[in-house]
């Protein structure tokens, strides 16, 4: 069990649990888990961790095949800037390590934006804190869970 996990439990929300042997050698954490498991890259969403110019950290959901816009998603946060979080800053605010960084049971509670594109979708997949581990949801019972707003952050 991953805190991830353990907080969809404890608050009953619907969720499926879906597992796959990682490669080390994978290119793509998202790619691979949507190879491995036969998901729409559309549905597989990476979490990515961004500081803004204050030095304060946020989490980003964007679809696997797309890169996090970080203008827009400084935008969407009201700050001038934003830039991608150092990897010791990620895993020590989030207690995930990078390619299983979920955006559930994180340490701290930090402010999170969900690129649009979901909004659209009856369910969503996204990490559940391991690699090889993925959590199937949705979106809004995400975004209520993290408290997430949804932002138009993506780019192809």
């Amino acid at each position: 069990m991953t805190p991830a996990i353990n907080l969809l439990k404890k608050k009953k929300i619907s969720h499926e649990i879906l597992q796959y042997t990682h490669s080390p050698d994978a290119p793509s954490y998202g790619l691979e888990a949507c190879e491995k498991l036969g998901l729409a890259t559309t549905e597989v969403f990476k979490t990515l961790v961004a500081e803004t110019d204050n030095h304060n950290l946020m989490v980003a959901l964007v679809p696997v095949t797309s890169t996090l816009n970080l203008k827009a998603l400084a935008k969407a946060a009201g700050c001038k800037k934003a830039a991608m979080a150092k990897a010791e800053d990620v895993q020590r605010s989030t207690g995930y390590i990078l390619g299983g960084v979920s955006p559930l049971g994180q340490k701290k509670n930090l402010p999170t934006f969900i690129d649009s594109s979901a909004s659209a979708l009856n369910v969503m997949f996204v990490s559940a804190g391991r690699r090889g581990l993925e959590l199937k949801l949705s979106p809004s019972d995400l975004a209520s869970l993290s408290r997430a707003v949804f932002a138009d952050i993506a780019c192809e």
